[in-house]
């Protein structure tokens, strides 16, 4: 939370006088069991304070991939596609549950795509790593861990995990009401006569007004309500994006409000990455490296404790601490120069 370099066990222990050593965190690092239980330890009792609140209480998923080049490669830190550079990347790749009430936002799971099998391409040749649980396997683990532990109100993710598959088991074996993004490319059907008829239209197609279309997926056998919503893309043209849920009775500013508190992991993701040290620790092992990127989702738990207690965002307590040690330094610049001085 506080260092702008690399997080490392040395720095840690400078920091603190060297009242304790750097081997006792090297120790600390290595022998520590940090992952998902772990976090939702430190969570739970913020979580218990929310759900007193008569808000909403929308668990948000998604996976973001964090660039490692110069770190030897593993199954969890290898190469990714990325979709927003369209191309792969070195790196590590997770996917976290977050709790998203008001302006709160809580971690309350992460799971890490580890790409533990070696397989042969067939094309190529070539040896190249696979992961034997998928995205779609870990958002589910993260979903039912969830479910189990606190009330959920929705469940929003992007079109990557809007898959027939996971409607089926968050609306059946979870039970629970969901509002997700879904491709234009997906055919659906404009009643359940029409699906059993087999007429399937494209979501594109569809004049679709400002109002919900009730839907019918091929491969549920539940209806969906579908919107359509077209929002300004900065300069360019109107985007579009269609949203689904499962939920028959919510109006179109129901569906967008819920939906919107989406972007609270993309804010979780960017905070991660420049407040909280995510990728700034020299670790080699993958346990060691594990552990440090739990702390780091604890270190934005404790910002947005922050955040809650004096109003101000991440950036704002990160450009706080930075002026303090600055002006530290500053003092202790104008030590050594006066004590030269001195000296001479």
């Amino acid at each position: 939370m506080t260092t702008t370099g690399k997080a490392t066990c040395t720095g840690l222990s400078s920091v603190l006088d060297n009242l304790y050593s750097h081997d006792a965190f090297s120790r600390l690092l290595y022998q520590s069991d940090l992952d998902s239980k772990f976090l939702w330890q430190q969570s739970k009792l913020y979580v218990k304070e929310l759900s007193r609140s008569q808000s909403l209480n929308v668990l948000v998923l998604d996976d973001c991939i964090q660039n490692k080049p110069w770190t030897d490669e593993s199954e969890l830190i290898c190469w990714h596609y990325d979709h927003s550079k369209q191309r792969s990347v070195k790196g590590v790749n997770f996917i976290s549950s977050l709790l998203v009430c008001d302006d709160v936002s809580l971690p309350v799971g992460v799971e890490f795509v580890r790409k533990d099998k070696i397989m042969t391409n067939a094309t190529t040749g070539k040896q190249q790593r696979k992961a034997s649980k998928t995205k779609n396997d870990l958002f589910k683990a993260l979903v039912s861990s969830a479910n189990e532990r606190m009330p959920i109100d929705y469940v929003a993710a992007d079109s990557w995990y809007s898959s027939a598959d996971n409607m089926r088991t968050l609306h059946h074996q979870a039970r629970l009401q969901f509002v997700m993004a879904i491709k234009s490319n997906r055919k659906v059907a404009l009643s359940n006569n029409a699906k059993f008829a087999g007429q399937y239209l494209g979501i594109e197609s569809l004049e679709l007004k400002d109002t919900p279309q009730e839907i019918w997926l091929k491969e549920l056998d539940f209806p969906l309500l579908l919107l359509k919503q077209v929002f300004k893309n900065g300069d360019s043209a109107d985007g579009v994006i269609y949203l689904v849920t499962n939920d028959l009775n919510l109006d179109a500013v129901q569906i967008a409000t819920i939906y919107k508190k989406r972007w609270k992991v993309e804010e979780y993701h960017k905070s991660l990455k420049q407040n909280a040290a995510f990728a700034k620790s020299p670790t080699h092992t993958i346990k060691t490296q594990t552990n440090h990127f739990i702390a780091s989702i604890i270190a934005f738990m404790k910002y947005e404790a922050l955040k809650l207690k004096h109003q101000q965002n991440h950036f704002a307590l990160k450009a706080k601490i930075m002026i303090a040690a600055n002006k530290a330094a500053l003092t202790t610049l104008n030590n050594l120069t006066l004590n030269n001085k001195r000296t001479a």
